[in-house]
């Protein structure tokens, strides 16, 4: 069973929303350019391109974890819209550094944030929408004035090296964005989202074991049930539906047309659902935002840095009307509107400064 809000739901008030004033993102130094994929996967540079549109991921080091990566994006993200105060910060991930506790409370205290609300979001890919919904929420409903949130992952933490097809997709990496109290006819501004969910899908993409399930059936799980699973073909299908029908509803809810959209900004999944996505939406190709060339798919992180790097490179400008929309497992979905508002320098995303963000130390 599939459960939606209704479409005539009245998700933000009249009077304030949450407004974009920071973004910012970080990739790991080290890249995994195709032709250095290990050769036992038979694939070369010419064939993982024209299957994926990835050229390269990057991999972080040994020792530096999804909490390392996070505090880079964050400090980066706080830097960029001047250190405010936050009184909230949203962590989203599907591969925290432990099971138990949340990462965002030990993030904000990494940060010198003093004691804000904290939590983490799991919804997969989805989850920098779903995290961007919970500070639009925590804004309109007067628990916080800004909120800091970040979407962060170490993939290479969870593929198994013998699966050729998730480890041509999967990088490391981080985003982040400061959000603040606001109007809604401020640039910036979040006009309209939409969530959805099929737990009726919740094998297609999955890592069975080292949760509860595991623990409470020995015997019934074995070393490779930690490793992330894909079953891409019916992936496909769904995320590209899901994202479509998706968009369709946050552009009739911001009351936009298609051809309105100036930039869209799809989950980096691959070069051909992204392609499927925007010719059904529909989106001209140099409308859209994507990175997924130089970073690959970075799960919950890849909305945010696809942003921030076209932000950095000025393919994303003052005024412009932007479409986010957001596949992952669950099976979870989500799209947002705003229209971007006029940032400060947005800094680039490369990890290039010869910071090694797991020694950085609080930035205060």
């Amino acid at each position: 069973m599939t459960h939606r809000l209704p479409s005539a739901a009245p998700l933000l008030t009249p009077s304030r929303t949450a407004v974009l004033e920071g973004i910012a993102g970080y990739v790991p130094p080290d890249a995994v350019a195709n032709d250095a994929l290990p050769a036992a996967w038979g694939v070369d540079d010419a064939w993982v391109r024209r299957r994926t549109g990835i050229g390269e991921r990057r991999r972080a080091a040994p020792g530096v974890t999804t909490g390392d990566l996070a505090l880079e994006a964050a400090g980066r993200a706080l830097s960029a819209a001047g250190r405010p105060p936050v009184d909230a910060v949203v962590v989203a991930t599907s591969t925290p550094d432990r099971p138990m506790p949340a990462m965002a409370p030990r993030l904000a205290t990494r940060l010198g944030l003093g004691g804000p609300a904290a939590w983490d979001v799991s919804a997969a890919c989805s989850g920098f929408v779903y995290g961007l919904a919970a500070a639009v929420g925590a804004v309109t409903s007067g628990c916080a004035d800004r909120v800091l949130l970040v979407a962060a992952e170490v993939y290479s933490t969870l593929l198994d090296p013998q699966d050729r097809s998730a480890g041509l997709l999967f990088g490391d990496g981080a985003g982040a964005a400061v959000l603040r109290r606001g109007a809604p006819d401020e640039p910036g501004a979040v006009l309209a989202l939409d969530l959805g969910s099929d737990g009726s899908g919740d094998e297609l993409i999955q890592v069975p074991g080292g949760g509860a399930l595991e623990r409470s059936r020995p015997g019934e799980f074995g070393p490779d049930d930690r490793y992330f699973r894909m079953r891409g073909h019916d992936v496909f299908q769904h995320a590209v539906t899901r994202m479509t029908q998706s968009a369709h509803t946050v552009l009739k809810r911001a009351d936009w047309a298609a051809e309105d959209i100036d930039r869209f900004c799809a989950h980096q999944a691959n070069a051909r659902i992204l392609s499927a996505v925007g010719a059904r939406v529909p989106v001209p190709d140099d409308r859209q935002v994507t990175n997924i060339a130089r970073v690959g798919n970075t799960g919950a992180a890849s909305i945010p840095l696809a942003l921030a790097d076209a932000a950095a490179r000025g393919e994303l400008q003052a005024g412009h009307r932007v479409l986010l929309t957001a596949f992952g497992a669950g099976l979870t979905w989500g799209s947002a509107a705003l229209v971007w508002p006029e940032l400060p320098e947005v800094p680039g995303i490369d990890g290039t400064d010869g910071t090694d963000p797991a020694v950085r130390t609080p930035l205060v």
